[in-house]
């Protein structure tokens, strides 16, 4: 199985940078995606940001592309969130996600296998 390991996450004020981390450990050979979910109270957990780990090639939910960027270290199988110019509502427990399936089907949580516990994002307005 594979491991997953978010930290990173902490309270800003609107428009303040974090750069929450996923380590992954285990059974790591085959994964295909590593994504970023977010759940804000009272609401479903919704995709943020995938990077399909061969190619790199990065996929955003509207409401973060141009503020939020995935990126992922290969060789240490990590993968990062940076997320500048925050605001109140980007708000959320944010979780890290792994996927072996070949599919472009990156905002479905029932590709994913593995997760981690989720690291808390709180923004002040």
């Amino acid at each position: 199985q594979v491991h997953l390991v978010e930290s990173g996450g902490g309270r800003v004020e609107h428009g303040g940078s974090l750069r929450p981390s996923c380590g992954a450990s285990g059974d790591v050979h085959g994964t295909t995606y590593r994504s970023w979910f977010r759940q804000a109270p009272g609401k479903a957990r919704k995709a943020a940001a995938s990077i399909y780990t061969c190619s790199g090639e990065q996929d955003y939910a509207a409401r973060v592309k141009g503020r939020f960027t995935i990126s992922q270290d290969r060789a240490q199988y990590t993968a990062y969130l940076q997320m500048d110019d925050l605001t109140a509502e980007d708000t959320a427990m944010y979780f890290c996600a792994a996927s072996d399936r070949r599919a472009h089907a990156w905002t479905l949580a029932s590709m994913y296998h593995a997760w981690g516990q989720g690291t808390q994002v709180t923004v002040s307005s």
